[in-house]
Order: structure tokens, then C-alpha cells, then sequence
């Protein structure tokens, strides 16, 4: 093979593999320009994002917290939670969506904080999807709410890429992508549920002793190997019972012996409450 053929290895996607099985939405219910006070009850499923182009706004949530924010700007409550929106003086421009992150006890959503708020720089890759968002709340083409949920989508995976790359980061999945070694295990696991996988398979791709790997996960991402590991296959048996699959076949697909051992999985854990931990 020419030597100009042979392909650098591509850079590890963190976030690829797992929205290939999970399942991210949005639904845009402002756009444009906004005054007074929008209030978010927080009941129901869906957290919520909101992006600030231009103009001041005080965000105003749980535990009296209050974060007064200037455009651009973004905020994400993974979550349901209440909160409202107080618009300062002057335009403010703002997208406001609700978001879904996979369903409810998914690592995804477990893993992030309740409250996620960037300040953005104007010419970044989310300041260029907040242009095209802003663009079609200003028209009224054919299949404008598609491609406005779609651009909250989209502003909502760069926001999260934006966050994986913050430094400090709470212990949680997006702390654990953005640790190298990590990343490499995490990515596996999400690639690959239904692996053989053990503690010491684990440790050998983070290039980590096992002691070292239990103990490095356990701190940054906030629960056991094994604990992480199972709440991310019940997520998928969920997912593959919704869809129409047999016991039988989402227990093959995510990794269980049998369907009788994912029955059993899946009535000893609920879906909003993944707090058991299984041995390394």
C-alpha cells in the first residue's frame, strides 16, 4: 500500500457511540425575541435548554440559585426542574427547547449536573448554529418546527462537547469522557454492551492496573465500573423492549446470560432510581 494511503487512526468520538443507542430530542417553543418572565413548572419528562444570543437575562432556579447570564450564552437542565427565565433591559434573543436525553435513569442524564450554564464565544460552532436557529425563527417555511428542533439538537450535542471539555468537571459521565484514559473504556462500553466485560478487560483498555482503574473510575465518574456498566445495558433492554424486542432478544443484545437474569435486572432497578452497585 503507498505510504500516503496508510490513514493516521481517527481520533477517539466520545460522544458518537452513545447517541447511536441513545436517543436525544428537542422541541423548540421559543425563538425569537423575548420580554418578561417564562416560567418552567418542571414537571412531566423533559429537561430544558436555553440558548442566549444577545441581550441579559437572570436564570432563576431550584434552591433560590440564581445566574444572571449575558449573550451568547447557554444553559441545560438535563432534568426536569423548575426554574423561569427573567429578560433584562434591551432585545434578548433567546431559544428556549425542551430536551429529552434518552429516557429516564440513562447514564447520559444521570451523568450530567442540574444545572449546566457556558458563556460562548460569538464566532464558536454553537455561535454558528444559533445563527441558523435565530434565521428560521425569523421565517415561515414549510417544515420550520422540524428544523428548529433539529438545530436545538444539534446546539445541544455541541454544548455538551463544549462542557466534556471543562476542566473540574463533578464527578459524572461527562467528567469520565473527558478523562483520556477513561474515554477509551467508557467508548467500549458504549459501543460494545453485550463484551465479556470484567474488571481486569476494563483496566487493560484504560492502559490502567485494575486497583488504579476501579479506584480512578470510581472517583470521576461518581459510581463502580460494574454499577455504570449495568445501569447503561438496562438502559438499552429498555430501549429494545419499547422497540418490540423479545426478552430473549435484548438480554442477547446487552450482554445477560439469559432473559431470566434480565428480568430479574430489570425489576430490582427502576429506571429514575440506578443506585445498587454490582462487584467489579
Amino acid at each position: 500500500m503507498p505510504a500516503d494511503q496508510h490513514a493516521a487512526s481517527p481520533a477517539l468520538d466520545r460522544l458518537a457511540a452513545m447517541f447511536a443507542r441513545v436517543h436525544l430530542t428537542a422541541r423548540v417553543f421559543q425563538a425569537g425575541a423575548f420580554c418578561g418572565i417564562g416560567e418552567m413548572s418542571g414537571s412531566g419528562s423533559a429537561g430544558h435548554l436555553h440558548l442566549l444570543r444577545a441581550g441579559r437575562v437572570m436564570v432563576e432556579g431550584p434552591h433560590s440559585r440564581q445566574i444572571p447570564l449575558e449573550g451568547p450564552a447557554a444553559v441545560l437542565f438535563p432534568r426536569p426542574a423548575a426554574h423561569r427565565i427573567v429578560a433584562g433591559d434591551g432585545t434578548v434573543d433567546l431559544v428556549c427547547a425542551e430536551i429529552w436525553l434518552g429516557g429516564p435513569g440513562n447514564p447520559l442524564e444521570r451523568g450530567l449536573p442540574d444545572l449546566l450554564h457556558l458563556p460562548l464565544e460569538p464566532g464558536d460552532q454553537l455561535g454558528g448554529a444559533l445563527s441558523l436557529l435565530f434565521g428560521e425563527a425569523g421565517g415561515s417555511g414549510c417544515g420550520r418546527q422540524v428544523i428548529l428542533d433539529r438545530l436545538a439538537e444539534v446546539a445541544l450535542v455541541y454544548l455538551l462537547r463544549h462542557a466534556m471539555a471543562r476542566a473540574g468537571q463533578e464527578p459524572g459521565l461527562l467528567a469520565g469522557l473527558g478523562h483520556p484514559a477513561l474515554a477509551r473504556v467508557l467508548t467500549r462500553m458504549h459501543e460494545d454492551p453485550a463484551a465479556p466485560w470484567t474488571l481486569e478487560r476494563m483496566a487493560e483498555v484504560a492502559g490502567m492496573s485494575r486497583s488504579a482503574f476501579a479506584e480512578t473510575f470510581r472517583t470521576v465518574v461518581g459510581q463502580t465500573p460494574g454499577t455504570y456498566l449495568q445501569g447503561w445495558r438496562l438502559q438499552l433492554a429498555r430501549a429494545a423492549l419499547s422497540a418490540g424486542r423479545t426478552l430473549k432478544q435484548a438480554a442477547r443484545e446487552v450482554g445477560y446470560d439469559s432473559h431470566a437474569a434480565l428480568s430479574r435486572a430489570l425489576s430490582r432497578r427502576k429506571p429514575a432510581t440506578v443506585t445498587e452497585a454490582i462487584s467489579g
